[in-house]
């Protein structure tokens, strides 16, 4: 009996194993075709084709498929009855939409990140700030805008607030393909720089009204921004 239950045991331990590596994949290759979209190597309404993607980034058709309904969820993807799947084209007005309401949720993370932030995680934050003001001032704007993307995410992760946290992440990744235009653009990231560092100050100051100000700011300047490109 214990020698079935043990091997029983090992076998759910294998399959576990299993499941993990097949979600870290399908993560993987959800997040390269995201971040595809986002820098407009797929343009709007492009069509995704399984078998290219599969080939693209070395993934298996059902990992590919999986990855492909995932972004469709985030509303990134459309999947067309049996035509398979496009990028969704997102118009500048929808991504103004989406902004605005980034704007108040994200004036909240950062309220919440500026009540909760350790010492520890104050010091990472100014160690941001100063790596963001040297890519700009490098010229480096591809990782100025990876540095931005991470700063997003790591205020709604001090932020602990799993609620705003999820429904950013949905949000962030339709409007993003708009404000990855505007990062691209040196005298843009100029200005976002001394934005972000403001953000930055603000919570790691522990002043929870100023980083919400401070986030308020920036997103009026972004939406702004985009209809002057516009």
């Amino acid at each position: 009996m214990s020698t079935a239950v043990e091997e029983s045991k090992a076998g759910g331990a294998v399959d576990m194993t299993a499941a993990d590596g097949a979600r870290s994949a399908d993560a993987r290759v959800t997040d390269l075709i995201r971040d595809a979209i986002v820098r407009g190597e797929y343009a709007p309404n492009q069509r995704l084709i399984e078998a290219d993607l599969s080939a693209t980034f070395a993934a298996s058709r059902a990992t590919v498929r999986t990855a492909l309904l995932e972004l469709a969820s985030e509303g990134l993807v459309e999947r067309l009855p049996n035509r398979g799947s496009r990028v969704r084209a997102i118009s500048l007005d929808e991504a103004i939409e989406i902004l605005e309401v980034r704007m108040s949720i994200e004036s909240l993370c950062a309220a919440k990140a500026a009540e909760k932030i350790s010492d520890a995680d104050a010091d990472a934050l100014e160690r941001l700030r100063d790596e963001m003001a040297a890519a700009v001032a490098e010229g480096d704007l591809p990782e100025y805008s990876r540095l931005n993307q991470y700063l997003d995410v790591r205020v709604r992760e001090l932020s602990g607030h799993a609620t705003a946290s999820d429904v950013l992440a949905r949000l962030h990744a339709q409007s993003v393909r708009h404000q990855f235009k505007l990062s691209s653009r040196p005298a843009r990231a100029k200005v976002s720089v001394l934005q972000h560092a403001a953000i930055i100050d603000a919570i790691v100051a522990r002043d929870p009204d100023r980083a919400a100000l401070a986030v308020h700011d920036h997103m009026l300047s972004v939406i702004a921004a985009l209809r002057e490109l516009a």
